[in-house]
């Protein structure tokens, strides 16, 4: 992805729009919905208005909830929410008039922000600091956490589409668990993934977030723009339905390469809030701001990306209906031509026919000539990995040995045989062994979960 140098914009935009404030936030109880709006002001000159809307199900007891404890959820909500606007153009003060924090919450929501904004500061060549970058002052007051009795067999299952969360709710299923699929801003693939594994949207947790527009008539305008935290976002909506439906568990399905940094020897990672440093930092915050009982965690921890392949191998009846690609996220496909369609494509190589793949994803990918310069990004031959939810060059590495070896793929494909030419001794079938037998132990699993990947990964490892 190609930077910009927009650090001159950033210091006109901080000087023209001195503050940002987070004014309010609204909840209207519906006969059939939760509905809630926020208000964020940018220096009294634009008024933003984003809103968010929770469908009521059956196992929903928000009377179990005072309004207190409810409006403590979604002013976190708003929290993280507001980053989406904020960004548009960096005022060096938050005001936050819809509640209070502490000196603690304050230096957590510091270090979100700012890590969560890496990508967009790296790629706009935006040069600060966490000290610098704002400051925020707490202006409203302190809210009330739950302690609503929560069930510890209830799991909920943040889904999206893609592999990961499939392999997450196919296993989970199959444990002695109530499982939850959530979904926010449910798209196709997501609908599929839960109604082929046997869940019904009408029993699963659904959320709507809507944009405000002014925001998008901003960027067009030439404000500042970029990527934000979207997995915090979704952190706090997941907790706030957890307490709504009385589920004790949030098993997430964020692997361990997503610790990984984007840009190396650095702290910008384009899946920050996926990282296991926002996860601890995330448990922290729940336990002492939100409920000290609700768990929250990743379930896929302690797998790599090709483990999940592999595991996602053995589930054919999602094969054809999982989409990872953010480009054709709208017309539900595969784009054939991005990081993500590329990266999915070599990590399930070792496990799928090519016949089958092409099916899949409407070519044969290895052979594209074109997605050379993406390769390159993906193996580790250029300098930066692509910014996209994808793993690390030795999961790339490894998976083209693989397929190679298992006669999945052609070593004269011209995607394959650019890795081949890399120079780097990877072709060895102990080190694709060893990514496949691996798990890592930086995880907070509770037992009974990590006991279903201990006995899956022993399955495909073999």
């Amino acid at each position: 992805m190609d930077k910009t140098n927009n650090h001159n914009k950033f210091l006109k935009l901080r000087k023209a729009y001195p503050y940002f404030a987070f004014q309010s936030y609204s909840i209207f109880r519906t006969k059939t919905s939760l509905q809630i709006k926020f208000v964020f002001d940018l220096a009294g000159k634009y008024l933003f208005q984003p809103e968010m809307e929770i469908p009521f199900r059956d196992s929903y007891n928000l009377e179990s909830l005072p309004d207190k404890v409810v409006g403590n959820l979604v002013f976190h909500i708003g929290m993280v929410e507001l980053v989406s606007y904020w960004k548009a153009a960096c005022p060096p003060r938050l005001l936050v008039h819809a509640g209070y924090i502490d000196k603690e919450q304050i230096a957590w929501w510091k270090k979100l922000y700012f890590n969560g904004l890496g990508e967009f500061f790296y790629l706009n060549e935006i040069q600060t600091d966490l000290d610098s970058f704002m400051e925020i002052i707490p202006e409203g007051k302190p809210k009330e956490i739950s302690t609503v009795t929560l069930d510890k067999n209830k799991v909920l299952v943040p889904i999206g589409g893609g592999k990961d969360s499939v392999v997450s709710l196919e296993l989970l299923k199959a444990g002695d668990f109530e499982v939850i699929p959530f979904l926010l801003n449910p798209r196709e693939a997501s609908l599929r993934t839960i109604n082929i594994a046997g869940f019904q949207e009408a029993n699963s947790i659904i959320v709507n977030r809507k944009l405000d527009p002014e925001l998008l008539r901003l960027n067009k305008a030439g404000f500042l723009n970029g990527h934000t935290p979207f997995s915090a976002l979704l952190a706090f909506v997941s907790a706030f339905t957890a307490l709504l439906s009385g589920s004790g568990n949030i098993a997430l399905s964020n692997e361990s390469s997503a610790n990984q940094s984007t840009v190396p020897d650095s702290t910008i990672n384009h899946q920050y809030s996926k990282s296991f440093e926002f996860e601890q930092d995330f448990i922290w915050y729940t336990k002492k701001y939100i409920h000290p009982d609700l768990h929250y965690f990743s379930f896929l921890r302690p797998l790599n990306e090709l483990q999940i392949a592999a595991l996602f191998s053995k589930f054919p009846q999602h094969h054809f209906s999982f989409r990872s690609c953010n480009v054709g996220s709208k017309t539900d496909s595969w784009c054939g031509k991005c990081p993500k369609c590329l990266f999915t494509y070599v990590m399930l190589s070792p496990f799928l026919s090519q016949k089958k793949l092409e099916k899949i994803f409407g070519k044969n990918m290895l052979q594209d000539e074109n997605l050379g310069k993406i390769m390159d990004e993906l193996d580790g031959e250029a300098a930066v990995k692509p910014f996209e939810c994808v793993g690390t060059p030795e999961e790339v590495k490894a998976a083209v040995w693989k397929s190679v070896a298992a006669r999945q793929a052609d070593v004269q494909f011209p995607l394959v045989r650019r890795v081949f030419d890399s120079g780097d001794d990877f072709r060895d079938k102990k080190a694709f062994q060893k990514l496949l037998q691996y798990l890592n132990q930086e995880h907070f699993l509770p037992e009974k979960f990590f006991r279903i990947i201990k006995k899956v990964i022993a399955d495909v490892a073999v």
